[in-house]
């Protein structure tokens, strides 16, 4: 039934032709959901596209006169880097409360199916990043979705842009589970059939998904695939972190933000494969990062065995080079076209030529494997076996010569199809190719006389459309004219290309020939593609190992050059001298590096410092060498150790340029919006100055109760920013810790950046105005400056007085540290005399510090009369300088109001606000201590 099916439906390579033209001759079936009708005409919209080139559409039209979306055009590249490929995406979902979706694409150039059943959050946030790592040309959509219009069918409209694809809507009785089973048992190779079958139960929503994608696949694209000819797998969605578009962007995984064709990027800087295969996984594995332990450390054995192992590495990556497209290769060979053309029969002999390139090319990979002991090279190097290859050779040896290879010119490769099936198979085929060859002859023998008739240099040159003709440069003409007998001439700048009609005639003669040629072949080359489609899931499965084979030596050309060093999983976020992969790569410079230390104690971590000081880079690499981890690389560390993260968020401003950043504002909120909404404690993000696109006590404001949602997250977080008074007012919280990055500012007019990572908030004060002084800024706007600046921190100081909350605060934190480092040093290696000496060092700093803390609290409040004139003179002087007399307090209203000077401490009424938001593991005592200070503050 579903084979009488497929052979019914036309397959074309070209333009493609209207549903109504396709369907018209498509004979009915005994599916259920045959019909005469056009199969994608829908309620409300139906399956018209006007398809755009860079923005993302939906499908409308007139009822009844519909034919199916044809895929947007990409050139070259996508918004995010995706290949040029042709993928076909359905999708569909519960309507629960709690959504469930289901998704499945078809990748007709590699030949590759992939299902998933997702249980998504309210914002469909795992649905998206599946459409942004997969970037299906067209996605498919259940009618009904669209009037009205569901929650999940907005958002994907809304995303479309970014994503790249075309909208199409497909009729209900497309998304039939029964169908999708029947697609399964079908097309899934022999031996993986009932494993996909025992992954897919229950998963109804994936598998309906499956039978609308293969329907519109095969009724409105007219292209069909064999029995058992289809890669299909099951992908879960816990396997994978999540990454959303904002971070990939942010944190330019596989694109520059600047220049989308740099390759400063963390795709550009490991992307060292030398197959189109790999490429394409190495892009998908920056995309989904792995959250499997075993899995990873699997990769690593692999990866450090190729990186220790001169030998092996130098000889997989030499295999590595001559590879083509195995898998769109492997794809055509398994497309049926029913009612072939000349070019199909033409690309059929290609495919056969590169397909024994292919085979030929496996046993070198074997060999160079040899002495593997990881598990993983191990496999790859099984699936390359003789017993493997040897049959499938045998087919192609036993049709096509021993001496046929691929060739890129196109001369060349119409001679290497021409004689690619051995003689004596058909005694036509040897006569046509006599003729072939003397037609040949005779082409190449009338340009030879050509030019010693005319006494011209004349290069014997051949394209695929004009086939034979001849070049010479201007200048060697010597001032006379092209003969008469010279057609067709086209001038390029100094080069004359040109024909002549026997020329012309000639080359109509061998291309007689050559289909001629092609035609006799088709049999035997169509004989040998039905036998090698029995061996088409051996020959994937080598086409994936190859894939894998070349991620690792990608990585492994990397690491051996740049020195990095192999990670390992902890509880404990633990990196010494760690790099930031792409800056270190790009810049001339020497790159300082940093250590990284985070638990649940120091989950949060403010990172303040001046301008241009390397705050941003130190977070963005936090987060750059946690996913090299999840990706099976090595990281640029001396050591690493990291947790493993299922959500990564960035929240990165990839423009110092304030003007820029204040229209940005309203993007700024709604990122942080979606990171608030979807974070947790398994979660990490990174945010980079926060609230400066808005006025500073908002900004300041926002900023803070964003820390204390993050802060209550239990997500490992690194929050960069300038508002001093951000990192003390939550410094006394659990969990929070202050960093910053250091600077020398020793010498009068000069700041030299450190660019390394200290504890504390920074202490270089006014680095803002010491950097107006380098820009310069005018002295006398400095001066005034630094004078309101004093005034302003006097006022600040002189309100604050001592807090017996604060201190019981610190105690509670300095209890909270000591019991971690009880715990981990239970759960780590040290024992005997070791472990009672750093015991004892241990003992000896917490009652310290814990003395400290006991003097301080009753320690009385200082006396703050002699700073109250200090401020009172401080204020008399600027308003002399701004033309008021010292006692006239009314004429401060002129320039610098005083009561507008304390406006810019906190507001009182936002900190009252952001005590709602502390952790529920706070004790009363800890919240009774942040009202007490906040009061006296």
């Amino acid at each position: 039934m579903a084979a009488n099916r497929r052979a019914s439906t036309s397959y074309t390579t070209g333009t493609r032709s209207t549903a109504s033209t396709r369907l018209a001759n498509h004979p009915t079936t005994s599916n259920p959901d045959n019909s005469t009708s056009n199969p994608f005409n829908t309620t409300g919209y139906n399956g018209t596209n006007t398809s755009r080139p860079h923005t993302g559409g939906r499908s409308t039209g007139r009822l009844g006169t519909a034919r199916p979306s044809t895929a947007r055009p990409r050139t070259g590249v996508s918004t995010l880097g995706a290949e040029d490929q042709e993928i076909i995406c359905a999708i569909s979902e519960s309507r629960g409360i709690s959504p469930t979706v289901g998704l499945a694409f078809v990748n007709l150039d590699t030949g590759e199916a992939v299902l998933s059943q997702i249980n998504d959050r309210q914002t469909y946030v795992l649905t998206i990043h599946k459409l942004v790592v997969f970037t299906p040309s067209n996605i498919l959509v259940v009618s009904t979705a669209a009037t009205p219009k569901s929650k999940l069918f907005s958002i994907i409209e809304d995303n479309l842009e970014d994503i790249g694809s075309n909208l199409t809507l497909l009729d209900r009785r497309y998304w039939a589970e029964t169908t999708g089973l029947e697609y399964i048992q079908q097309l899934a190779f022999a031996e993986d059939a009932e494993a996909l079958k025992t992954a897919v139960n229950g998963n109804y929503y994936a598998v309906c998904c499956f039978a609308a994608v293969l329907k519109y696949v095969e009724r409105g694209m007219a292209r069909t695939f064999p029995f058992h000819s289809l890669r299909i797998k099951y992908e879960p969605s816990e396997g994978s972190m999540m990454i959303d578009l904002s971070t990939i962007r942010s944190l330019e995984l596989v694109q520059n933000a600047n220049d989308p064709k740099s390759k400063a990027c963390l795709f550009g800087l490991l992307d060292e494969t030398l197959t189109p295969m790999g490429g394409r996984l190495l892009r998908s594995n920056i995309l989904q990062p792995l959250t499997n332990e075993d899995t990873l450390s699997t990769r690593w054995d692999a990866l450090e065995e190729l990186s220790t192992k001169e030998e092996m590495f130098f000889g997989v990556r030499q295999a590595l080079k001559p590879f083509l497209d195995v898998d769109k290769t492997l794809t055509q060979l398994i497309l049926v076209p029913v009612t072939p053309q000349i070019k199909d029969v033409e690309q059929a002999v290609n495919n056969v030529i590169m397909l024994k390139q292919f085979v030929g090319l496996i046993q070198p990979v074997f060999d160079a494997l040899t002495g593997a002991r990881s598990t993983m090279l191990q496999e790859i190097r099984s699936l390359c076996a003789l017993e493997t290859v040897q049959p499938i050779q045998e087919l192609i040896n036993n049709t096509i010569n021993e001496d046929t290879t691929y060739a890129t010119q196109p001369l060349d490769l119409r001679n290497q199809r021409t004689y690619a099936v051995k003689s004596g198979v058909n005694g036509l085929l040897d006569v046509a190719r006599l003729t072939y060859k003397e037609a040949m002859t005779d082409a190449l023998q009338h340009m030879t006389d050509l030019a010693e008739e005319h006494n011209l240099p004349l290069q014997r040159k051949f394209q695929n459309g004009r086939q034979f003709y001849m070049r010479l440069k201007a200048d060697e003409l010597e001032q006379r004219d092209l003969p008469a007998v010279f057609i067709n001439v086209y001038r390029k700048k100094d080069i004359i290309e040109c024909q002549t009609l026997d020329l012309m005639k000639r080359n109509q003669k061998i291309a007689d020939a050559h289909i001629e040629v092609l035609m006799m072949s088709d049999q035997s080359v169509q004989g040998l593609i039905a036998d090698v489609r029995e061996h088409m899931s051996a020959l994937f499965r080598i086409c994936e190992g190859i894939a894998m084979l070349d991620m690792l030596a990608s990585f492994a050309q990397v690491v051996t050059s740049q020195d990095y060093v192999r990670p390992t999983i902890s509880e404990t976020l633990a990196i010494r001298a760690g790099r930031h992969p792409i800056r270190e790569k790009i810049h001339s410079t020497k790159y300082i590096p940093n250590d990284v230390y985070a638990t649940q104690q120091t989950r949060f971590q403010i990172i303040t410092g001046c301008n241009m000081s390397g705050k941003s880079t130190y977070i963005r690499s936090i987060a750059l060498m946690t996913m090299m981890a999840q990706i099976g690389s090595f990281v640029p560390a001396q050591y690493a150790a990291f947790p493993l993260i299922r959500q990564l968020f960035a929240r990165v401003s990839m423009d110092d340029n304030i003007e820029a950043n204040v229209s940005t504002f309203a993007a700024e909120m709604r990122e942080t919006a979606f990171i608030l909404r979807n974070v947790d404690k398994q979660s990490m993000a990174i945010v980079d100055e926060l609230g400066r696109g808005t006025s500073t006590r908002d900004g300041l404001a926002i900023a803070l109760a964003i820390a204390e949602a993050l802060v209550e997250s239990r997500a490992l977080v690194w929050f960069a920013t300038h508002f001093r008074d951000l990192a003390n007012i939550m410094a006394e919280r659990a969990g929070v810790v202050n960093l910053h990055l250091a600077v020398d500012s020793s010498e009068q007019d000069k700041m030299e950046m450190l660019y390394r990572i200290a504890s504390g908030t920074v202490q270089e004060e006014h680095y803002g105005l010491k950097l107006a002084r380098v820009v310069p800024l005018p002295g006398d706007v400095v001066e005034h400056a630094e004078l309101v600046a004093r005034t302003l921190e006097l006022q600040v100081r002189r309100r604050k007085k001592r807090s017996v909350a604060v201190v019981q605060a610190r105690r509670r934190k300095l209890l909270l540290n000591l019991r971690e480092h009880l715990v981990q040093a239970k759960g780590g290696t040290m024992e005997g005399a070791d472990l009672t000496l750093w015991l004892r060092d241990l003992q000896r700093e917490f009652v310290v510090r814990m003395t400290a803390l006991d003097e301080q609290a009753g320690a009385e409040e200082d006396d703050d009369e002699v700073e109250e004139g200090v401020a009172d003179g401080e204020e008399e002087t600027m308003g002399t300088q701004r033309g008021r007399a010292p006692d006239d307090p009314e004429e401060g209203h002129t320039a610098m109001d005083v009561e507008r000077l304390r406006e810019r401490s906190i507001p009182q009424e936002f900190i009252a606000d952001s005590e709602a938001m502390e952790p529920s593991d706070d004790s009363n005592s800890h919240s009774r201590s942040r009202r007490s200070t906040n009061a006296d503050d």
